[in-house]
């Protein structure tokens, strides 16, 4: 591996994973504004790889909120505009393509899921990036690309978007201990999740560029342990020295699509033998990092922080 083109590198995953890159290859990240993959035409995207000609093509682009139609625009479209460009300027190169937890759906209690678990999202997310998957291992058993997908789980650390609810509490928490407040609100299902560190997605995305070729192509990276959300907030409170309440609070209009999934936690048994990965973080270092980064950010006033939402289902 040489050289590397990245799309979607300003995002969460996006900057950790060209930093865990950077420093074993030429990494090329394209701005939104110079490849927007949804509105892109293939032609151009086509030039775009014959002109970088990577050794590997990683896609970190999507979105985790919006409507069905946006969902598949940023996951199915993508993907296949992707194949189809890679096929015809970059044949040899490999497409790694960050998936999602929530394209299993719902799962008993208890169970680890493997990556040959009955994938039946409840969403039109979860749908949108089973079915990119889908379109990804299509094009990697018919030889067209050398194709992987990593369906991420719940990642958490530095630079987590506002929307997840770890980030709001922190932000929560933070105007609590500037105002003098015991007491915080916000919303939390009883539901358990397996947090990943975002350097561990990294570091696993750097092992799959790298890894040698094999017929299985979807590999679950998470920390292999569920937590249940009220735990991992009680665990970032006592993080941040946090000593005061929290509250319940209401829910935004998209926290019940988290709601219908109770548990989440991976198998990660496959990417360990295949890929020689493993998390090395906890998720209490998660929680550490988190708040780390927070602090460098002036507090807003307790009254303007909002409420959180559920952490989503990857």
């Amino acid at each position: 591996m040489n050289r590397v083109l990245l799309l979607g590198g300003g995002g969460f995953l996006g900057r950790h994973i060209g930093a865990a890159l950077a420093a074993h290859a030429v990494v090329r990240a394209p701005s939104r504004q110079e490849c927007d993959l949804v509105e892109v035409e293939l032609s151009a995207l086509a030039e775009l790889i014959a002109r970088e000609n990577p050794d590997v093509v990683v896609c970190a682009a999507g979105r985790i909120v919006g409507s069905g139609y946006d969902f598949v625009r940023a996951h199915v479209l993508t993907t296949a505009k992707l194949i189809e460009a890679m096929a015809g300027a970059a044949s040899g190169a490999r497409l790694i393509r960050i998936g999602s937890a929530a394209e299993y759906g719902v799962v008993p209690h208890g169970v680890a899921v493997v990556e040959e678990h009955p994938a039946v999202p409840v969403g039109e997310y979860g749908l949108s990036h089973l079915t990119a998957t889908r379109l990804a291992d299509l094009a990697g058993a018919s030889g067209r690309v050398d194709t992987m997908v990593l369906r991420v789980f719940n990642p958490v650390g530095p630079g987590m978007p506002p929307g997840n609810v770890l980030r709001r509490v922190t932000e929560l928490i933070r105007s609590a201990m500037v105002e003098g407040s015991a007491r915080i609100t916000v919303g939390l299902h009883d539901t358990y999740r397996d947090f990943v560190d975002v350097r561990d997605v990294a570091a696993a995305v750097l092992a799959a560029a790298r890894c040698e070729p094999g017929p299985e192509r979807v590999f679950n990276i998470g920390s292999g342990q569920a937590v249940s959300t009220p735990e991992a907030v009680r665990r970032l409170a006592e993080v941040a020295g946090f000593s005061g309440r929290v509250a319940g609070g209401g829910f935004p209009p998209d926290a019940g699509r988290s709601a219908t999934v109770p548990w989440m936690c991976a198998d990660i048994r496959r990417s360990g033998r295949l890929l020689g990965w493993a998390p090395a973080y906890d998720l209490t270092e998660s929680l550490k990092a988190l708040w780390a980064e927070g602090s460098q950010r002036p507090a807003r006033p307790l009254s303007d922080a909002g409420v959180g939402t559920d952490a989503r289902c990857g």
